[in-house]
C-alpha cells in the first residue's frame, strides 16, 4: 500500500467518523441547553426562598434548632435549599438524641451535597463550549467541499448550522459559569452559617472549610467557536 493510498484511507475514516458524530453532537448540545434551563429553574426557586418576604435566615434556623431540636422538622422546611433542609434536620436529630458528635457528620454530608450540586454546573461549563466547538467544526468539512464544487447554497446551510452550535455552546458555558460562581458564594455562606450555629456542640470541619469549598468549586472560563478556547 502506497503512502498516498494509506493517507487517503485514514482521511476517509476520520471524515466518516466526524460525519457520523454530527447529529449526536448537535443533539447533545441541545440536551445541555435543556439541563441548563433546569438548573436555572432550580436556582430561581432557591433565590425566591432566600429573598421572599418573611424569610428566616439559615443561621437563625440553625441556632433555633440547636436550642430547641424539637422544632427541627418544622423549621427545616424553611431552609433555602433541599440540602440545607436535610442538614438542619440532621442537626436537630443529633442534638435531640444527645449525640452532638453526629453534627460533624451532618456538616460533612452537607459539604459533599454542595460539591455534587456544583459539579452539575461545572460539567456544563466544560461540556457546553466543547460540544459547541465540535458542532462548529464538523459541518465545516462538507461546507468546504460544497464550496469547492461551487455550491454556495450548501455552504451557507452548513455555516448556519456551525454558527448555531457555537452560539449554543457559548450560551451554555457562560451561563453555567455565572450560575456556578453565584451558587459557590451562597452555598459557602450557608455552610459558614451552619458551622457557626453548631460551633459550641462539637468539632466541625473547621473555619477553613468554607474557603476550601470556594476554592474547589471556582470554575475556569470556557468558550467555543472557530477561534475560541475552553473553564475548569
Amino acid at each position: 500500500m502506497t503512502p498516498s493510498l494509506a493517507a487517503g484511507l485514514v482521511g476517509d475514516a476520520l471524515s466518516s467518523i466526524a460525519s457520523a458524530l454530527e447529529v449526536p453532537v448537535h443533539a447533545a448540545a441541545l440536551l445541555l441547553l435543556a439541563l441548563l434551563a433546569l438548573e436555572l429553574g432550580r436556582a430561581t426557586t432557591e433565590a425566591w426562598r432566600r429573598l421572599r418576604p418573611g424569610r428566616i435566615p439559615l443561621a437563625s434556623l440553625a441556632e433555633t434548632v440547636v436550642r430547641d431540636p424539637r422544632q427541627g422538622a418544622g423549621l427545616a422546611r424553611l431552609a433555602p435549599t433541599a440540602i440545607a433542609t436535610r442538614a438542619v434536620e440532621s442537626i436537630a436529630t443529633a442534638v435531640g438524641t444527645g449525640r452532638p458528635r453526629e453534627v460533624e457528620r451532618a456538616l460533612v454530608e452537607y459539604e459533599l451535597a454542595v460539591q455534587r450540586r456544583l459539579d452539575r454546573t461545572r460539567l456544563l461549563v466544560r461540556a457546553g463550549p466543547a460540544l459547541g466547538l465540535m458542532g462548529t467544526l464538523i459541518p465545516l468539512a462538507p461546507g468546504l467541499a460544497a464550496l469547492g464544487r461551487g455550491d454556495i447554497a450548501a455552504l451557507a446551510a452548513d455555516l448556519q448550522t456551525a454558527f448555531a452550535a457555537t452560539v449554543v455552546g457559548l450560551l451554555v458555558g457562560t451561563t453555567a459559569y455565572a450560575l456556578t460562581v453565584v451558587r459557590t458564594r451562597v452555598l459557602t455562606e450557608d455552610l459558614a452559617a451552619l458551622e457557626q450555629a453548631v460551633a459550641g456542640l462539637a468539632p466541625t470541619t473547621g473555619p477553613a472549610t468554607a474557603a476550601a469549598l470556594a476554592a474547589a468549586a471556582e470554575p475556569i472560563p470556557a468558550t467555543a467557536g472557530p477561534a475560541t478556547g475552553a473553564h475548569r
